[in-house]
């Protein structure tokens, strides 16, 4: 699960929010684990990710390759200390800076009011190797690939695995394609 993955300090990183490869992961562990354990575990992790849109990494590099390099570039500018990333980022909701890692996607480096985890990162909105996405259509396509998994995607299908995490059924067709497209890239 995810709260068993270690993202290094200083960073707050959530790769089953923003790294394709790592989602993919995890489906594919929790597929085999939630027909021993039941639902609990991944219905708990998914509510991680939220309401809003995000933007989904889907590039070459490893959450923890994303990491090291993200590591790396506060080490070279000497901004591991919650002072310093707070002065060069700044503190202000609006406050943010972006960097290129080494295969050219962006990612903002935020300052997060926490003692520990003080430089939240996610890929910048239109980066290379990104894609944006509801975080509900997210939630529904994982759910659907564990809980359903069935090649052809119906609404009823659809709505059981929606109701597993809490969310109301689709009525509009539009959500209904965008799920779907968002299974298919799941399935790779």
């Amino acid at each position: 699960m995810i709260s068993a993955i270690d993202i290094p300090v200083p960073l707050l990183f959530n790769p089953l929010k923003h790294h394709l490869g790592f989602i993919r992961h995890f489906i594919e562990e929790n597929t085999r684990d939630t027909r021993i354990s039941g639902g609990g575990p991944v219905l708990k992790e998914l509510k991680h990710i939220g309401g809003s849109v995000m933007d989904i990494y889907s590039g070459d590099l490893t959450f923890m390759e994303i990491c090291d390099e993200l590591l790396c570039f506060l080490n070279t500018k000497r901004l591991s200390s919650r002072e310093r990333f707070s002065e060069w980022a700044g503190i202000e909701p609006a406050d943010y800076k972006s960097i290129y890692l080494s295969d050219g996607s962006q990612w903002v480096m935020k300052y997060y009011a926490n003692d520990q985890r003080f430089v939240h990162s996610f890929p910048a909105r239109f980066s290379p190797h990104s894609f944006r996405i509801k975080a509900n259509t997210l939630k529904s396509a994982v759910l659907y690939q564990i809980f359903i998994g069935k090649d052809f995607v119906s609404e009823e299908n659809l709505n059981t695995a929606r109701a597993l995490g809490g969310l109301s059924p689709v009525k509009d067709v539009m959500d209904t394609e965008a799920i779907s497209e968002m299974i298919e890239i799941l399935r790779g």
